[in-house]
């Protein structure tokens, strides 16, 4: 036993305890001038998928694009995916000073596929930077603190390539806020499996947080899930290619978004619940294979059906897409594909 290990809780994995301090920090710790002197000649886009966000998604390019762009040259670029919105979300990002991009008009040669994790995939794709960084489209309280800690970690900590963020989330209903009340579906289906299956990842305190950013070749490295259970399965496979050392955590402060109805978090937790099986599928092959159904049956209360609750099922099986690198190998899209510049637009910003 190491000096010190006497003293770690029943439970917890050394390495973890061990990670927790070195690897973990808060925001305001990340200044702004210390964030920019660290760049260097590195380049950094900051992404943001975005579906029928046009209530938020403007405000967020906006400061991003006058404060960390205009103003500090920080941030070299911001990619809006408009992923099959109905709303006015690119025409909005547009005018705030993003390039957008239609989901399905970034390597159009691949198949179709739905989710968030889709459009994150298509976003690194057509990004350009060094370091690329996501943040949800949908957050209420967004400051530019949000990129600026992200990128501490990724910029100033020898042997980072990866960061992830963790804040309060408070729960907002009709009634009154709960504090600590959000991420349900982290709380009570990705944390216990992680520390069931995963527990060198238990440190992590928000596993599935929307906002998390790396380096791209090592993003270019690991597969998406196209489904909600991206973030979880980022980190795993992250976690087997450059080990837990090399991924940090920052605490953001506090994080409001639109939440999701008891049903959309059902599904969610179906998708992480797929996407974990596909992973210990994978590693640990020699293990049988037990079957698995792709449907959700769920009940809606409905007071004109025979027993008050109409049946709803929904398909939750997540599609994946592959390694970046591997697609541009393979498909030698450096070399024969329009640059990400000339891809078409939905709108340019001049």
């Amino acid at each position: 036993m190491r000096d010190g290990d006497e003293h770690i809780p029943a439970g917890v994995d050394p390495e973890v305890w061990n990670w927790l301090p070195r690897r973990s920090s808060r925001g305001e710790s990340w200044t702004l001038q210390r964030v920019v002197r660290a760049k260097g000649a590195r380049r950094i886009s900051v992404v943001l998928p975005a579906r029928d966000e046009e209530e938020t998604v403007g405000g967020i390019v906006a400061q991003v694009r006058r404060r960390l762009v205009e103003d500090v040259c920080l941030v070299d670029e911001i990619i809006v995916i408009d992923s099959r919105s109905c709303d006015a979300t690119a025409a909005v990002a547009a005018s705030a000073g993003a390039t957008v991009y239609h989901q399905d008009q970034i390597l159009p040669d691949q198949p179709r596929m739905d989710g968030k994790g889709d459009a994150l995939w298509k976003g690194l794709a057509a990004s350009t930077g060094d370091i690329v960084l996501f943040v949800d489209s949908d957050l209420r309280d967004f400051t530019t603190h949000f990129v600026v800690g992200l990128l501490g970690p990724l910029l100033c900590e020898a042997g980072v390539v990866f960061v992830k963020a963790h804040y309060l989330r408070p729960l907002m209903t009709d009634q009154a806020t709960v504090p600590g009340g959000g991420g349900r579906v982290s709380e009570l289906v990705a944390r216990p499996l992680i520390n069931m299956f995963w527990p060198r990842l238990a440190g992590f305190v928000q596993p599935l947080a929307g906002e998390y950013g790396g380096y791209r070749d090592v993003l270019e490295q690991i597969p998406f899930a196209t489904g909600y259970g991206v973030e979880f399965a980022m980190l795993i496979d992250l976690l087997n290619l450059v080990g837990l050392d090399a991924l940090a955590q920052v605490d953001l402060g506090t994080r409001t978004h639109r939440h999701h109805d008891i049903e959309a978090l059902g599904r969610m937790a179906a998708q992480i619940l797929h996407t974990a099986n596909v992973r210990l599928q994978r590693e640990h092959p020699d293990v049988a294979e037990a079957p698995a159904s792709r449907w959700l049956t769920q009940f809606r209360h409905d007071t004109m059906s025979p027993v008050h609750h109409q049946v709803v099922v929904s398909d939750v099986a997540v599609q994946e897409r592959p390694p970046l690198a591997g697609v541009r190998a393979v498909a030698d899209l450096l070399a024969a594909a329009p640059a990400a510049s000339t891809w078409p637009l939905v709108h340019q910003q001049p």
